[in-house]
């Protein structure tokens, strides 16, 4: 088996860090409808700004928040105002084509890619 890419949120804006959390990152309950992501799904999160990059688990958000919100010791890598991508990977034989979304600076979905 190998892991494809199965989800990704492209250029969103990071809108909170919250430190005293235990941890995981913050998203819209519409964007991960868009692009099937489940509540404690693993993610890989990347910062297009810093170049940092962690896994974490998602945690929903309010539905048309557009939120994007780094929790616990990963809003010290990632912080408020950053651009990121968020993609979450499966393990398979046999690849499908990725749910793929490109949102703006409010993190409002602008087409899927």
């Amino acid at each position: 088996m190998r892991a494809f890419l199965r989800a990704k949120i492209h250029k969103a804006t990071v809108t909170d860090a919250n430190l005293d959390y235990i941890g995981s990152i913050t998203i819209d309950k519409t964007l991960m409808d868009l692009v099937d992501l489940a509540e404690n799904e693993k993610v890989l999160v990347v910062s297009n700004t810093s170049g940092a990059r962690l896994e974490t688990y998602v945690i929903i958000g309010k539905e048309n928040s557009w939120t994007i919100c780094m929790n616990g010791a990963a809003s010290h890598l990632i912080t408020t105002g950053e651009e990121v991508t968020i993609m979450a990977f499966e393990y398979t034989d046999t690849p499908t084509k990725p749910k793929c979304i490109l949102v703006d600076t409010k993190n409002t979905f602008i087409r899927y890619l």
